[in-house]
């Protein structure tokens, strides 16, 4: 199993939610960030923002899902402008149900 973190445009939240339910992955979970990339904030005339307001997603997958998840992301993400954010796949070792206590490797 995969884990994809997506930091995204919190307007960009809800067609990316439904884009991703409509594909068959409705589990997930959303958190709200703050934070910057390499551009350090976003200027704009003389006012500087040094941290940007993002939605974190987190939508657990099976290995051979992961490229659909990202491209979902990615073409509901993407404006074409600083700030669109990014995406960071990693392995999840196992995963337990709490209510059932079922183990998914």
């Amino acid at each position: 199993m995969k884990l994809v973190r997506a930091f995204i445009r919190p307007e960009k939240e809800q067609d990316i939610v439904l884009a991703l339910e409509g594909a068959g992955f409705p589990a997930l979970t959303k958190m709200s960030a703050m934070g910057r990339g390499k551009q350090k904030g976003l200027k704009i005339g003389n006012v500087v923002y040094e941290e940007l307001p993002k939605t974190l997603l987190l939508i657990a997958v099976k290995d051979e899902e992961v490229d659909e998840v990202v491209n979902i992301i990615l073409d509901r993400a993407r404006t074409g402008n600083i700030g669109d954010g990014k995406i960071f796949v990693s392995h999840i070792e196992r995963a337990i149900t709490v209510r059932t206590g079922e183990v998914e490797t």
